[in-house]
């Protein structure tokens, strides 16, 4: 019926495939957790900055009422997909997800480390 568009694949016999051992990515990094470390993820970014002011805009495009918003609070955790916010000034706790994180503002220095060496902008 599909003509010769479908074939059926063929897959080699098991005599003739030989096991894969698998390699440690390149470079010297001995495990995952280093690895996040020596990047500079916003999460991490945000994580060194905990206990800080800020401004979380947020944009959600499929939604008519709340198309662009902006989360005033304090940075309680940050993880790789969200962000929470407390605000003192009403109680309020935020959880925002980071697909929808357009940008952060901050109100004094940010805390940056990139390599494990500290810098402040």
């Amino acid at each position: 019926m599909n003509g010769n568009f479908y074939q059926n694949p063929t897959f080699p016999s098991n005599s003739t495939m030989t096991p894969t051992i698998p390699q440690s990515p390149p470079g010297n990094i001995s495990s995952m957790s280093q690895l996040t470390m020596e990047q500079s993820f916003i999460e991490n970014i945000l994580r060194l900055n905990k206990g800080k002011r800020v401004n979380a805009y947020v944009s959600y495009p499929d939604s008519s009422e709340w198309q662009n918003k902006i989360y005033t609070g304090i940075i309680e955790e940050a993880g790789k997909d969200h962000l929470i916010l407390s605000d003192p000034s009403n109680g309020n706790w935020y959880l925002i997800r980071m697909i929808y994180l357009d940008y952060v503002e901050f109100f004094e220095k940010i805390n940056y480390s990139h390599n494990y060496s500290e810098k402040n902008f």
